[in-house]
C-alpha cells in the first residue's frame, strides 16, 4: 500500500526491542552490545546490554521528527569494549513504508557484517499515530453485521410551509374556437347592439299635465263672475278698462 503523503513534521515513535543471533565478536568473554539508530541527521544510543551476548534485550524508545523524502532508518550494532574500541557486529536498513500507512510495524531487520555476511536481527516497533488506517477510512467495517448504521449529518429541520397562487395553465386562458372561462368577478351584461341600450326605461308621468295647454287666455268658466259688457254693476263704478 503506497504511503502516505504529508509527513514532514510528524511525529515517529521507535522501540528497540532486542537483537537475535548476533554475530559474536568476544572470543572468552560474552560481549556486552548495544543499538544506534540514525534518521537523517538524528542519532540515538541504547544503553549497553552488559554480557548481552548473541540476543541482548534492550526496550529502548526514542522519537524521531519525519522529514519529508526521509522514509527508512539506519541501525547499527556494536560491541561494548573497555580496554579498546568499541567492536562493530552489523547494521540495517529499516524501511518505513509499511508504519507510514498503516500506522504500526512490528518487525525483525537483518543486519550483515562489514563483508556482506549476515549478522543476526534486531527488532524494531514503530508507531506512526497520523497513518490513514483503511479500517478507519470505511465506517461499515467497525460495525458488527446487522446494526443499522447511524447517519453522519442529521437532516436539515422543516421548512415552514409557503402557500404560493396555483400555477398559471392552458386550462386558464380560453382555447381557439370555445368560449371563455367564467370570469369570478361580476361583469356588465354585452353589449348586443352597436350602441349601449338606454340604462333606464323611458317612465311615463305619474300625474296628468303638470301645466294647462299653452294658450293666450283660459277658458271661461260657466257664469261668468263679471256682468256683460255694457251692464255696469248697480251702484259702483265700472272697472277700468284694460
Amino acid at each position: 500500500m503506497a504511503t502516505p503523503h504529508g509527513i514532514h513534521g510528524n511525529l515517529l515513535e521507535v522501540t528497540v526491542v532486542s537483537c537475535n543471533k548476533l554475530k559474536d565478536t568476544e572470543w572468552i568473554s560474552r560481549q556486552d552490545p548495544y543499538v544506534c539508530v540514525e534518521y537523517g541527521s538524528n542519532k540515538s544510543r541504547t544503553r549497553t546490554c552488559t554480557d548481552g551476548g548473541k540476543n541482548p534485550t534492550f526496550q529502548e524508545k526514542f522519537v524521531y521528527t519525519l522529514v519529508e523524502g526521509l522514509r527508512e532508518l539506519i541501525v547499527n550494532v556494536w560491541n561494548s569494549n573497555t580496554l579498546k574500541h568499541d567492536s562493530f557486529i552489523g547494521s540495517g536498513k529499516v524501511q518505513l513504508a509499511k508504519a507510514l500507512s498503516q500506522g504500526f510495524d512490528d518487525s525483525l531487520w537483518p543486519l550483515q557484517s562489514k563483508t556482506g555476511r549476515h549478522a543476526g536481527e534486531v527488532r524494531l516497533i514503530i508507531h506512526y499515530t497520523n497513518a490513514h488506517k483503511p479500517a478507519n477510512s470505511h465506517g461499515a467495517s467497525a460495525q458488527p453485521h446487522g446494526t443499522p448504521q447511524t447517519s453522519l449529518y442529521a437532516p436539515p429541520p422543516p421548512q415552514p410551509s409557503v402557500s404560493y397562487p396555483p400555477p398559471v395553465t392552458a386550462a386558464s386562458y380560453p382555447q381557439a374556437g370555445g368560449y371563455p372561462a367564467p370570469s369570478p368577478y361580476p361583469s356588465y351584461p354585452p353589449n348586443t347592439g352597436g350602441y349601449p341600450q338606454a340604462p333606464y326605461p323611458p317612465q311615463a308621468a305619474p300625474y296628468g299635465q303638470p301645466y294647462p295647454p299653452n294658450s293666450a287666455y283660459p277658458p271661461q268658466p260657466y257664469g261668468s263672475p263679471y256682468p256683460p259688457s255694457g251692464h255696469p254693476y248697480p251702484g259702483q263704478n265700472p272697472p277700468p278698462p284694460y
